[in-house]
């Protein structure tokens, strides 16, 4: 499973993956009968499971992970915030895991506690996601953090790790980038992405970052361009004056702003066109990407197509 998943990740054959965020509930089982009611499965390379995303209280994200893998018979990405946990969780939580064949990890530092939903949450944090990446490095080699031999040894694991899609100075992208290669990420996710001229660029600071990496392993990791589809003109306000490392171009926002004028149903249907066209112009440049939908799964099989 885990080598045809790494065969097609580095071959020229579309490789796309979806994103699932587990519910506010304690079971993913609907989420999982949805996916396989729709066939959605059958479009896609695997899939990625959130760990409660901007600190809002959601079922474990490995333990669905696993259940969703079990369900699909394809690896899925499991996210691993270091915002919740401590060293001896995240080796905890990785031997556990490893011993039920999840073995791709998404290594994040995670929104701040400051916006949960729980009443007077903290952090735990010790260090950022380069912290994970080190000791996934570690327990690849058969050791723990302290450096005590692992008995058995647990299977390979394969980390990955996230990058902004845009900044003033994109200097800080390729120095954040360089350094998630250098402690071993095998594979780099970036946030949504609006512009091709932007892809270009984010496919170029890559290519120089493998080229320059201490690492080995940097030169087989792999680049995943994130796709976040806009149908509603609020939403591409909102991701493009509130969330870092992601920037809408303001001719999409435009378009988007007239189309509420039209009503709902015009706005939603400029939206997909544009996502659309940003889709398919992506994954013929660069054919691999991450699909984030909050869920929405038609919307998902709809940019797919037939790639």
């Amino acid at each position: 499973m885990f080598e045809k998943f790494c065969k097609t990740l580095h071959s020229d054959k579309p490789f796309i993956t979806v994103e699932i965020t587990p519910p506010h509930g304690a079971s993913i089982k609907p989420t999982i009968e949805k996916i396989k009611n729709l066939n959605l499965d059958k479009k896609v390379a695997g899939f990625s499971v959130t760990d409660n995303p901007l600190a809002q209280l959601k079922m474990s994200g490995v333990l669905s992970a696993i259940q969703i893998q079990e369900a699909f018979k394809k690896p899925v990405i499991a996210t691993m915030s270091m915002r919740d946990k401590n060293k001896i969780s995240l080796q905890s939580t990785l031997l556990g895991a490893n011993d039920f064949d999840l073995r791709c990890v998404l290594a994040l530092t995670g929104d701040p506690a400051k916006l949960s939903d729980q009443p007077e949450v903290k952090g735990v944090l010790e260090r950022d996601s380069t912290l994970l990446l080190s000791i996934i490095y570690r327990l690849n080699n058969g050791f723990d953090y302290s450096n005590k031999e692992l008995k058995p040894k647990p299977k390979p694991i394969y980390p990955f790790a996230v990058a902004n899609s845009y900044a003033k100075d994109m200097r800080r992208i390729k120095k954040k980038m360089l350094k998630k290669l250098n402690y071993g990420a095998r594979g780099i996710i970036t946030q949504p992405v609006y512009d091709i001229n932007n892809a270009k660029e984010l496919i170029e600071i890559f290519q120089e970052c493998q080229y320059e990496s201490v690492r080995d392993t940097a030169k087989d990791a792999v680049l995943i361009l994130g796709q976040f589809p806009v149908v509603r003109a609020r939403t591409a306000n909102f991701i493009s004056d509130r969330v870092p490392g992601i920037t809408v171009p303001k001719d999409i926002i435009d378009e988007m702003n007239l189309a509420t004028m039209d009503g709902v149903e015009k706005e939603q249907e400029v939206g997909f066109a544009i996502s659309k066209t940003v889709f398919d112009d992506i994954i013929k440049l660069h054919p691999k990407v991450h699909l984030m939908t909050h869920n929405n799964f038609e919307l998902c099989l709809a940019l797919i197509g037939d790639n």
